[in-house]
């Protein structure tokens, strides 16, 4: 499945340091574009990875709907 996500990034020190807007505390830096983009597709997907491993067997789901 694909996801999109929206890439914010800026310079720091000559690194390219950029976050994902959608998912807060997913930050990352590299040395080019390529680099950084690599690094924050390596970030969430760790991320996702300890999410699924917790377990939750007393969690229920609901649909939630938010006005923005």
């Amino acid at each position: 499945m694909l996801r999109h996500f929206t890439l914010e990034y800026w310079m720091d020190d000559g690194w390219y340091v950029g976050r994902l807007k959608e998912v807060p505390g997913i930050f990352s830096q590299g040395e080019s574009m390529d680099e950084l983009e690599e690094n924050i597709r390596d970030a969430y997907q760790m991320m996702m990875a300890d999410e699924e491993s917790i377990p939750r067997p007393d969690a229920h789901v609901k649909e939630l709907v938010v006005e923005v």
